[in-house]
């Protein structure tokens, strides 16, 4: 339940689906498993998971989705190899060479006669649909793995007029001046993690772990023309995570005491649980927007 990154859309137009509505656009692009001569597959599952009945779990507004993707394992080397078996014995029997669209056309059998003993896997990515605020965050620390959730949902509900979020001031020099004057904004706190880059194309790359940050040591690459593009931060006493400068967030992780908060709901019902805790952790990542985006200068409008 507790996400662990967030890649973050703003959406362009209001996004004015109602619960309903987007359960049954969803529906009809449910989750299956792989057939036999299928490489890959995707589709929404639950978003409870297991416990859940519903594509869509709602509280506060805010709407949760999931989606499984299931791939075939199927090695490119060992087909590499079957082909050059069969091209091998071809050439050897008929003393010839086997062209390019003969090759194609192995592989392609070889495929089809190999999927169906593959071993396969799943992995799921789960969103949340924030209307009030117009944001969509994704779990997943990949952008090319978010972007495929969101292609998905874009054809289930026809139209996403979404982009990633982004700020009035570039990130990296936000986070830069942070360090510089040692003024960090209310309910932050710096950790000792950070990564600075030149700005020159030809320039280094040096990053800090376990590292007190406003030491002469990290300022002095700054005053060399470094800026900061990766941050370690701790929000109030609930969220670490690591703030990039493509408005990512990383790593992160709801503190012990946080996660406590929901103890009294206790785990003899587990649905009542996971639903307690999806309303605390949307809660305080509705706070975490709201005061990072003000102290990154605010989110930028213009399409």
């Amino acid at each position: 339940m507790w996400f662990k990154n967030l890649t973050i859309y703003r959406f362009n137009k209001p996004f004015s689906i109602d619960t309903e509505q987007l359960e049954q656009a969803l529906t009809s692009f449910s989750f299956t498993p792989c057939s036999s001569q299928d490489v890959s597959k995707l589709g929404f599952s639950k978003a409870l998971g297991k416990l859940g009945q519903t594509l869509v779990h709602s509280a506060n507004g805010i709407h949760l989705i999931s989606m499984t993707k299931e791939e075939k394992l199927l090695p490119a080397q060992v087909v590499k190899e079957a082909v050059d078996e069969k091209v091998a014995q071809i050439e050897d029997q008929e003393n010839r060479k086997v062209t390019k669209k003969e090759k194609d056309a192995f592989k392609e059998d070889i495929i089809a006669t190999l999927l169906p003993r593959a071993f396969s896997r799943r992995s799921q990515i789960k969103a949340l649909i924030m209307p009030e605020q117009q944001l969509i965050a994704v779990d997943s620390s990949s952008a090319t793995k978010a972007e495929e959730m969101l292609a998905l949902l874009r054809k289930a509900i026809g139209s996403l007029p979404i982009v990633p979020v982004s700020f009035t001031a570039p990130i990296e020099n936000t986070l830069t001046s942070w360090l510089e004057t040692s003024e960090i904004p209310a309910s932050f706190e710096v950790q000792d993690e950070a990564e600075l880059k030149s700005i020159s194309d030809e320039g280094g790359i040096v990053r800090f772990k376990q590292q007190e940050l406003f030491e002469e040591e990290v300022l002095a690459h700054i005053a060399s023309g470094k800026q900061v593009h990766k941050l370690a931060l701790h929000f109030g006493q609930s969220i670490a995570f690591v703030l990039q400068s493509d408005a990512s967030l990383k790593r992160l992780k709801f503190s012990e005491e946080f996660r406590a908060i929901n103890d009294e709901v206790g785990n003899e019902d587990p649905m009542a649980r996971m639903d307690a805790d999806y309303a605390l952790m949307c809660g305080e990542l509705k706070a975490l927007f709201e005061s990072l985006f003000k102290a990154l200068g605010g989110i930028e409008q213009a399409e």
